[in-house]
């Protein structure tokens, strides 16, 4: 698979994990108004999410690690919670119709967004095993 195959398929998966989440979870909307524009704001978002989480998630984790030690990793849910958050803020501010009411939302979400992705990722491949 070529490499922008498998970053569609990413962006793809990650878009589809955030529409779960605005279905299930309340406190995350997307209040776009055609389904066009609501799938274009998914497909926005999923990759101010993978940057934030490409960027921010790795520095955390070695600045962090004493307390994902401590915590048996624990504090990563928080970690996670506290990003979505971030994606929610970034969308507010460069006007995407998507948002995230808080911390409470923002947790459930993000188990929400990681359960629904690893449910497709193992679904549909983003890449070939060569074994």
């Amino acid at each position: 698979m070529s490499n922008a195959l498998a970053l569609a398929i990413r962006v793809a998966v990650v878009a589809v994990s955030l529409w779960v989440a605005t279905i299930v979870v309340p406190g995350i909307d997307d209040t776009a108004g055609t389904t066009g524009s609501r799938v274009g704001t998914l497909v926005v978002v999923a990759l101010i999410f993978g940057v934030v989480n490409a960027v921010l998630k790795p520095i955390i984790k070695v600045v962090g690690c004493p307390f994902y030690v401590l915590t048996l990793g624990l504090i990563g849910l928080v970690v996670n919670a506290l990003l979505f958050l971030l994606v929610g803020y970034i969308a507010v501010g460069i006007g995407l119709p998507f948002s995230v009411d808080g911390f409470g939302p923002a947790f459930v979400g993000a188990i929400v967004v990681a359960v629904v992705g690893f449910i497709l990722h193992f679904v549909i491949p983003d890449r070939l095993d060569h074994r």
